[in-house]
């Protein structure tokens, strides 16, 4: 937790940090980010004011939200709402193992997609909360980005709070 409060209470600091000739690319783990809000909240998050936040007046050259096609109502009037907010949209099918078991993730695809953007900008904004990105965190700072973080305080892995430059807290502005 002081973790959190540390970078937090920095974030105001770091807006110094973010000019606008910076290039910036926003990879956003939905389900991370949909689950979360939901379990926290009870609410959904406004993907159109979480990517104005992530870019903060920088100049976006990608943004990119993963998404999982589970067969749900309303799903494609989802993927069609963050197009139109300015998302690129990947989406690939949840798994089903023999058994029942489920598993859809992007973390593989998000870490790749990173790397192969790293070269061509200064700042990767990774919104999850997702332990597992915190080597690829490191990777990419090590290859010369700045990596900010935007994600729930309450869920976000103190990991990724560890290697992050800047963490930005998801509360009920972001929220629907």
């Amino acid at each position: 937790m002081a973790m959190i409060n540390r970078i937090t209470a920095s974030n105001k600091n770091e807006d110094s940090l973010k000019h606008k000739d910076q290039k910036v690319a926003v990879f956003v783990d939905v389900q991370n980010m949909y689950y979360s809000g939901k379990n926290l909240f009870n609410r959904k998050v406004n993907f159109g004011m979480l990517i104005k936040k992530a870019v903060s007046n920088r100049r976006l050259i990608r943004a990119l939200a993963y998404v999982i096609k589970a067969d749900m109502p309303d799903e494609n009037n989802f993927r069609e709402a963050l197009k139109n907010v300015g998302f690129e949209v990947k989406s690939k099918d949840l798994q089903i193992f023999v058994g029942g078991h489920k598993k859809g993730d992007w973390d593989v695809g998000i870490a790749m997609d990173t790397i192969r953007l790293a070269p061509k900008v200064d700042t990767i904004v990774l919104v999850s909360g997702d332990g597992d990105f915190a080597d690829l965190v490191l990777y990419l700072k090590g290859l010369g980005c700045r990596v900010e973080v935007i994600g729930f305080e309450k869920t976000t892995s103190s990991k990724l709070l560890d290697v992050a430059d800047d963490f930005t807290p998801i509360d009920r502005k972001y929220l629907i």
